[in-house]
């Protein structure tokens, strides 16, 4: 008897046995098939962005997770005391924005559907909106999935206006609309099951190399794959964010100083942007420049030609 690379035996006269390492690569290939049924089976185009997207979670998951989400954050908030009361100027006045973007989240739906050739999305329909502002020194806003809403009174004072807030909550409104959350769920699972595969196939390895081989694999999904998939979710949100903002009467060109402000914070220091789940500054400013012609097209479509930004500076 003698011992294969798999640790599988087998005699030398004779039939061979069938080893480990053949039951091995069937197990890699069903579960390469799996990972390509899941992802590729629930693929479809955006119709925000006209971009194939693949998700992990129907849109009534999603609701459920972002409002359960939510309840966690009120919850901590009210614990901490940070939770800004509904009557608080700063409430009212985030609210008023929310409101009006969230008024032309149909219309805007329906455009850019248009636009992209594909059947209006409905999934809006069954968010359940609502806004709160906690008291933070965060310079941070979210929209759950489903439309659950948080701004830190920390941002307020880099907004400095209602334009750029309405830009920043426009873009966070964009993730719930994209559904970026199931998006990314979905890439989450394939990502473990890539690892879970690339485990048994380095079973016969010493420990050393196998730490090598997953190390050099994690980095890999993670540069190649994993970084660069939520720079493409941020400059979607960026895009459908500024054109909400944009029908919703606010100008879009606060866009520009805005993120030129966000760029300053924390003396301006960050990772390079391949390393990064956010693009750079200067690449998200020269977007988002190249976007104000279709934004002012929103605006003039919605609010009428030369409308004026209507926000208290």
């Amino acid at each position: 008897m003698r011992t294969d690379p798999f640790g599988g035996a087998r005699q030398q006269q004779g039939r061979p046995r069938r080893g480990f390492g053949g039951i091995r690569w069937w197990i890699l290939i069903l579960f390469a098939g799996y990972a390509a049924w899941q992802w590729f089976g629930n693929a479809r185009v955006d119709p925000y962005t006209g971009e194939q997207a693949h998700y992990g979670t129907t849109a009534d998951e999603e609701v459920q997770l972002g409002a359960q989400a939510f309840q966690q954050v009120l919850g901590d908030a009210n614990a901490q005391g940070a939770l800004l009361p509904a009557d608080a100027q700063a409430s009212v006045q985030i609210r008023e924005i929310a409101q009006r973007l969230i008024k032309r989240v149909p219309e805007v739906t329906a455009t850019l559907a248009a636009q992209n050739q594909q059947q209006v999305p409905t999934d809006h329909q069954q968010f359940q909106w609502d806004v709160a502002v906690i008291q933070s020194d965060q310079a941070n806003a979210f929209c759950l999935p489903g439309g659950k809403m948080a701004v830190y009174t920390g941002l307020i004072p880099i907004a400095q206006n209602a334009d750029a807030m309405a830009v920043v909550m426009g873009h966070e409104i964009a993730h719930a609309l994209l559904r970026h959350g199931s998006q990314r769920m979905a890439q989450q699972k394939l990502v473990q099951m890539g690892q879970m595969a690339a485990g048994m196939a380095i079973g016969g390895m010493d420990p050393q190399q196998q730490q090598a081989v997953m190390a050099a694999l994690g980095a890999g999904a993670q540069y190649g794959f994993v970084l660069p998939y939520g720079r493409n979710h941020e400059t979607q949100a960026d895009k459908v964010g500024l054109m909400l903002a944009a029908a919703a009467c606010y100008d879009p060109n606060a866009a520009i100083p805005l993120w030129q402000r966000m760029s300053e914070l924390g003396g301006g220091e960050r990772p390079p942007e391949f390393a990064s789940t956010h693009p750079d500054p200067a690449n998200r400013i020269q977007v988002l420049q190249s976007l104000m012609p279709q934004a002012e097209q929103f605006r003039a479509q919605f609010c009428g030609p030369g409308a004026k930004a209507t926000a208290a500076r």
